[in-house]
């Protein structure tokens, strides 16, 4: 058997279908992003009882999951794939709040901003430990009963 032909557990292989599909998920979810942000008062059910802030953490934490996602489907190691997802969600986060700018009784608001950049590393790094925990589970090997 040539040495690292046998199958690792621990290791998230990349595939095209699904990468493919990681990043359709990726496009439709900014999409709804930005139709939400065209909206001048979004799910006013919500936003009545929820703090704004709290609002921007989830929705971009939601961002860095799936980019995270889609990036290590792509082949992109786990440490990089942190950083590019939560500098991703960011640049995509500062894109809305200045389309956020051209909307009626909406507003840029750099505390939005920052909202959105925690967001996006908190749900990066959240699915990654994720995914590394599952890993590191399904390699743990049940002791074989001696006797």
């Amino acid at each position: 058997m040539r040495r690292g032909s046998e199958k690792n557990p621990r290791r998230f292989r990349a595939s095209l279908p699904w990468a493919l599909v990681a990043w359709g998920v990726v496009v439709l979810y900014m999409g709804f992003i930005f139709y939400l942000s065209s909206e001048s008062n979004p799910l006013p059910e919500l936003t009545a009882w929820v703090w704004d802030k709290l609002l921007h953490t989830c929705e971009y934490g939601t961002l860095g999951a799936l980019l995270a996602f889609a990036l290590r489907a792509s082949g992109m190691t786990g440490g990089y794939a942190f950083f590019v997802a939560a500098l991703l969600s960011s640049l995509y986060g500062s894109t809305d709040e200045i389309h956020q700018a051209f909307v009626p009784q909406r507003d840029c608001d750099l505390h939005d901003l920052a909202a959105d950049t925690v967001g996006g590393a908190l749900g990066a790094g959240a699915f990654l430990l994720a995914l590394r925990l599952l890993f590191a589970r399904s390699s743990i090997r049940r002791a074989r009963p001696v006797g």
